[in-house]
């Protein structure tokens, strides 16, 4: 009988297809904060760049918490720049979680013999008018010893 070094072992087919779509909506969320966090830089590099070039003294508007506040750019871009910076990291960080979370699920593919089923651009209309909408998650027979 096998090891059981990870903790408990999935008892059937559908608890491990429950298990490896909770793992691949667990990576698409990841994908979707870098995405929405990329936006945000993206943003944060657009003003920089608008008010870099103007008059340090010149007044501006921020909003913080919710609330509108005058400075003036000497004060605003150095707490801009700081932002976008921390928003960076944060994106590196969420990118070596999502290289980690898509080895772990890689891993749990070759484990449990998952294939996802895809379908080329010719096929894909004969199989969606054979199979319907549904999706192909194929998982091999959970009592199968390594």
């Amino acid at each position: 009988m096998a090891s059981k070094s990870e903790g408990k072992e999935p008892v059937n087919e559908q608890v491990v297809a429950n298990m490896y779509g909770a793992m691949r909506s667990e990576l698409n969320q990841i994908y979707s904060k870098i995405t929405e966090l990329e936006m945000e830089v993206s943003e944060h590099s657009l003003v920089i760049n608008a008010i870099q070039p103007l008059d340090q003294s010149r007044r501006c508007y921020r909003m913080i918490g919710g609330v509108l506040v005058e400075r003036t750019i000497k004060e605003v871009l150095p707490a801009v720049q700081r932002n976008k910076e921390g928003l960076e990291e944060v994106i590196a960080r969420l990118n070596e979680t999502l290289e980690k979370k898509k080895k772990e699920i890689a891993d749990f593919e070759t484990k449990y013999k998952i294939r996802i089923k895809k379908s080329d651009d010719d096929s894909k209309d004969e199989s969606n008018k054979k199979e319907g909408s549904a999706q192909g998650v194929l998982v091999g027979p959970a009592s199968s010893s390594q």
